[in-house]
């Protein structure tokens, strides 16, 4: 439940079924579109950098589906850092679905209000589902999609990600961030009159691997490949790979223009700065291979434009540009 700007893409309403859901299908799709031929190092990549560091949220460190589906909930159409606070304080007044269920309806709606939650409908179908776990479930939850889709207020969206957060069993999430993420990363996708998302996230979710991929994804999504991309301060994992990254071409389905410094010197300058602010100095080839994945000595995006760039940059007084014998030395001034 990561969004780049803060706010939930959940749609309201789910009782009608109207959010979309998770990819049909599991693993490799015989038919899926050409991905990159090291799947394996594509899913490996972003695995690990979600691993390594993430947005701690407290849903996160936990497999309670009762935890998880008041998240869920809670983050449709409202910004997370009003969510936090709100799911913590819901949990201390009603720790269990039983707990809920047994609660009078009033009370879990002025809460709701309380908490600045908006739509109130879903507090009602919250405590609702409650009822429904217990009366109908004996106090457990359903653990696949398609049980869970059949409670109140649980359209096919959340119930895919119940079944992936609590369950790892769950398809692959294909949400508003993530529509994002493959569009810019994949050129299938991009180029594709009708791109096929749901294909394309199934065959790079790794089978059986739903709770940490989704979570892995959706967070690229969010810090990294948000509407105004963060590529290099995000460390986004799969710059290697990505259509974007490689074109500047930052444009999505929900980003209609490309903004303005994708792709520009602009951002081509900043990215030679941050480089040489960790190193001591480096060499023009050894620069333009950090900053563009790519550049090659005598492409378009060679030597002959990154010294040009450098030029400026030297101009500005940003930068120390050296000859040393058949080398070009570039060092911060």
């Amino acid at each position: 439940m990561t969004d780049s700007d803060g706010a939930g893409d959940r749609a309201e309403g789910e009782s009608g079924g109207s959010e979309g859901g998770g990819a049909s299908g599991e693993g490799d799709p015989e038919d899926a579109p050409e991905l990159p031929a090291d799947r394996d190092a594509v899913r490996d990549a972003l695995v690990d950098w979600y691993e390594a560091d993430h947005r701690a949220f407290p849903w996160r460190r936990t497999e309670d589906p009762y935890e998880i589906l008041v998240s869920e909930v809670m983050s449709q159409q409202t910004q997370l850092d009003r969510v936090v606070p709100a799911w913590e304080d819901f949990l201390d007044e009603w720790p269990t679905t039983a707990d809920l269920a047994a609660a009078d309806r009033a009370d879990v709606v002025a809460f709701w209000s309380d908490h600045s939650l908006g739509y109130n409908n879903r507090a009602k179908y919250l405590h609702e589902a409650a009822g429904q776990v217990e009366d109908d479930h004996d106090g457990t939850f359903p653990e696949d999609p398609d049980g869970l889709s059949e409670l109140m207020g649980v359209g096919p969206y959340t119930a895919n990600a119940v079944a992936s957060f609590a369950f790892n069993n769950g398809d692959a999430v294909v949400d508003t961030n993530v529509k994002r993420v493959l569009y810019r990363a994949f050129s299938e996708i991009h180029d594709a009159d009708e791109p096929d998302y749901e294909t394309v996230a199934s065959a790079l979710m790794p089978p059986g691997e739903s709770r940490v991929w989704n979570n892995a994804i959706m967070e690229l999504g969010g810090v990294a490949c948000g509407k105004k991309p963060r590529c290099d301060e995000a460390g986004c994992p799969w710059r290697e790979w990505c259509h974007a990254y490689q074109t500047g071409d930052f444009t999505a389905p929900d980003v209609p223009t490309q903004p303005s410094f994708e792709g520009s010197r602009r951002q081509f300058r900043g990215r030679i700065v941050r480089v040489l602010s960790n190193h001591d100095e480096m060499s023009l080839d050894t620069l333009g291979h950090k900053i563009r994945v790519d550049y090659t000595p005598d492409g378009d995006y060679g030597q002959e434009w990154l010294q040009d760039l450098l030029s400026d940059l030297d101009d500005d007084g940003l930068i120390e540009v050296e000859e040393s014998g058949n080398e070009t030395i570039t060092r911060l001034e």
